[in-house]
């Protein structure tokens, strides 16, 4: 008999959102991982579902990956879960995947509800372009290396955050980006649903007034054309034409495409500007 191993999405919050897919695989697995075995308890409950339960979190997976696999090579079914949403995804699931994947194991991914997405959508920013980092730092270091990082990216970013650490991450963000328009939402498709829309100066005053319970996802406005464009007149502004020219020959352009752009940045004519560079 073959066995088969089972990439299980289940529910972030509102039960019903569970699929049939979902179901039909944890009622006739074998066995159940979970990332807490008291949460998928609970689930399988209320579906009534009994089935045995082995733990799989980020303190054990290494270890508990070969032993998984082993019960597939057996001919088990084994369905893996996390606490809420997709394994793999800020949740343990990476490192099975990788392994069955080098041993030739037969898997498969059933799709259910993500926080990334549904966040997303409800945001109301660009949904065409985005990058998802997983959660937001805790050290000020790792904060301000990755802030140099995804500071000038132009797509909408998205971060997971804790109840605790989230004024500080807002404080964070605010003294750097303070006018840069965000979505803050927590708790999504449960009883108590907010997103917080606005700027980052705006939402983190909410946050400091109201204070801000249950899982939270943050999503950035990507850098703007407005943006891009003042932090380049800042560069320039003081600059001669001819230093300006020199600026971009200096980063590598030709001549030509330096005239190109400085005529583009200070919006003239690549004539006018041509007319200096000699």
């Amino acid at each position: 008999m073959n066995g088969k191993l089972y990439i299980v999405g289940t529910p972030i919050g509102n039960l019903k959102d569970i699929t049939l897919r979902a179901l039909e695989v944890l009622k006739s697995c074998d066995l159940v991982a979970a990332e807490d075995t008291r949460v998928t308890m609970r689930l399988l409950s209320h579906f009534e579902i009994k089935k045995p339960l082995i733990s799989y979190h980020k303190y054990n997976e290494e270890g508990r990956s070969e032993n998984i696999l082993d019960k597939v090579k057996e001919g088990q079914i084994v369905a893996l879960v996390s606490d809420a949403g997709m394994p793999g995804i800020s949740d343990p699931g990476a490192v099975i995947i990788e392994k069955a994947v080098e041993e030739g194991i037969d898997f498969e991914v059933i799709p259910g509800p993500t926080a990334v997405v549904t966040a997303l959508v409800n945001s109301t920013l660009d949904t065409t372009k985005f990058a998802f980092r997983g959660f937001f730092p805790r050290e000020n270091k790792e904060r301000e290396e990755i802030f140099k990082e995804i500071e000038g990216y132009r797509d909408t970013i998205i971060f997971y955050e804790a109840p605790h650490r989230i004024i500080s991450t807002l404080e964070f963000l605010k003294d750097r980006i303070p006018g840069r328009r965000m979505a803050l939402s927590r708790e999504l498709t449960k009883a108590y649903e907010e997103t917080i829309r606005g700027t980052v100066e705006e939402v983190y005053n909410k946050i400091c007034d109201t204070g801000v319970r249950g899982e939270i996802v943050i999503l950035i406005e990507g850098k703007s054309d407005d943006e891009i464009e003042k932090e380049n007149r800042s560069k320039w502004e003081h600059m001669t034409i001819e230093e300006h020219i020199d600026y971009y020959i200096e980063k590598g352009n030709s001549k030509k495409e330096a005239i190109k752009i400085v005529a583009k940045e200070r919006g003239i004519s690549k004539r006018e500007v041509y007319a200096y560079s000699y």
